[in-house]
């Protein structure tokens, strides 16, 4: 039986955005907040690395937004 290919998928987020939001929330403000560096928000928020769970749940939780407003996955797109 053959193995089903899983189409690669990747995770994108609205932090940015929300930081606007949230009266341009800086991003050495929302890592202070979560307990990370300021290298750490930039990484994330450029999507250059996927957050664990559990920091995933602390972003959201310093915008008071569900998980999903913040974190969506959407098809990896190949070009």
């Amino acid at each position: 039986m053959a193995a089903r290919r899983i189409p690669p998928i990747q995770i994108v987020n609205n932090i940015r955005r929300l930081r606007f939001e949230r009266g341009e929330m800086t991003q050495q403000e929302l890592a202070e907040r979560i307990g990370v560096t300021r290298q750490t928000v930039i990484a994330i928020e450029a999507s250059r690395y996927s957050p664990t769970l559990e920091l995933a749940f602390r972003i959201a939780a310093a915008f008071a937004v569900p998980l999903d407003e913040v974190f969506q996955l959407q098809p990896h797109e190949h070009r």
